[in-house]
């Protein structure tokens, strides 16, 4: 692995952000596409390796990580003999070099905690700052890979702030390793001029409408939410459940829903665009969000679609997962049960839909605690404070090096001011 300090071009006014994310963007990787756009006081390119959803997330500044040439007498060497790094011997290494000098970047942030520890080596002989964010999944345990642990706790010494989208995700970092001085809460911004509120009157009808919004995958407890709507049912017998989005889950979901007789009462969306989510969360009456935590400790930040629905006005009832109690205050802009009780959850469904006052005033105070605690400006305001910091940092390690360094041996005779 090389072994020089690589030297980044001089710094320009204002900062030139590198925002590094393997993949540019997958759709559940919104409040990404939310933080890079947003950006005001710094500017911002995007390096990737791939491309993907380019419609929905248009973006005018990418680079693409060049894929080098392959020796493969110098990759078997650097690999098998030299026991480099992937990085290193893919020549990712020397093309991130060249990339981030040509464009003079000031700091890199790097998207997600595995990407940083497969970028280690290059984290620690990079002459400007890198911070890495972490937003849920990246938390997860990696028992496979034995190295990985001691991976990250060098991340965590190597770059000079560590951004969490929760304090539930800051204490996980906290016990993988990370100093508590390093962390930083970076949360998800809302733009509040999409989602604005709108009260919810009781279905004259019956016709409840109680929605789920979310990638079909374990973690976000679409099983969870089922089995309530199911109990709810009973009571609420015109009631429908939507749930949005897509995921590996579905077919699973979908069987569950038959074998509890409710298949007929619930409707699979698919994945939605931005202003098609806005309308559904405008027509349904109650938000659902039972997340659980994995055997791997792959947990929730704060989901983009509780904070957006609750901008709205709806009134939500989740669970205590990560960092939802962060967004839902219990008994005052939503409810919380404890993670796979859904007889305790449709309880708390069937208590808000059975009072008018708690349907109005939780959605209420809902949409102004988002508006008080995750508006989009003002989250990017501390995204950017979070970069001049980390370069502060930075420059006062530097200082703080070249004095202790040692004097040479032979210092030059001073020359004689005229």
């Amino acid at each position: 692995m090389p072994t020089r300090r690589i030297v980044a071009a001089s710094q320009m006014a204002p900062r030139t952000i590198a925002s590094y994310c393997t993949t540019f963007l997958k759709p559940e990787m919104l409040h990404i596409y939310r933080q890079v756009t947003g950006l005001r006081r710094s500017k911002t390119f995007i390096m990737t390796k791939a491309l993907e959803n380019t419609e929905r997330f248009p973006f005018p500044d990418i680079e693409i990580i060049p894929q080098p040439r392959m020796n493969l007498f110098r990759h078997g060497w650097l690999k098998l003999v030299k026991r480099e790094p992937p990085i290193v011997y893919r020549g990712e290494y020397e093309a991130l070099a060249t990339l981030l000098e040509r464009r003079g970047a000031d700091l890199m942030h790097i998207y997600f905690g595995h990407t940083g520890v497969h970028l280690l080596p290059f984290i620690l002989e990079w002459d400007r700052p890198c911070v890495v964010s972490f937003h849920g999944a990246d938390v997860a345990s990696k028992e496979e890979m034995p190295e990985y642990a001691e991976k990250m706790r060098r991340m965590f010494q190597a770059v000079p702030l560590v951004l969490a989208r929760s304090q539930s995700l800051a204490n996980r970092l906290v016990q993988l390793g990370c100093p508590t001085e390093k962390l930083r809460i970076n949360r998800t911004g809302v733009p509040l001029a999409a989602f604005p509120y709108q009260r919810r009157e009781v279905p004259r009808n019956g016709k409840w409408r109680i929605l789920q919004a979310c990638r079909l995958i374990p973690k976000k407890g679409v099983a969870t939410s089922i089995r309530t709507f199911a109990i709810l049912h009973k009571q609420f017998p015109n009631a429908e459940l939507i749930i949005a989005g897509k995921g590996p889950l579905q077919p699973q979901l979908e069987a569950l829903a038959r074998q509890l007789h409710v298949r007929d009462k619930i409707h699979f969306c698919g994945f939605l665009s931005q202003p098609e989510l806005a309308e559904l969360y405008a027509s349904a009456h109650l938000f659902l969000h039972p997340s659980e935590i994995g055997s791997d400790h792959n947990q929730e930040g704060v989901p983009n679609s509780v904070l957006e629905a609750m901008s709205t006005g709806l009134t939500v009832v989740a669970t205590r997962h990560g960092g939802i109690p962060e967004a839902v205050e219990h008994g005052r802009t939503g409810l919380l049960v404890d993670e796979g009780d859904f007889v305790s959850m449709a309880d708390a469904v069937a208590s808000i839909l059975g009072s008018t006052t708690a349907l109005h005033e939780m959605g209420k105070l809902a949409s102004e605690s988002v508006a008080a605690n995750f508006e989009q400006t003002e989250q990017i305001h501390q995204l950017e404070s979070h970069y001049e910091e980390a370069i502060r940092l930075t420059r006062r390690e530097e200082v703080a090096e070249a004095a202790a360094a040692p004097l040479p041996a032979h210092l030059p005779e001073r020359v004689p001011v005229k």
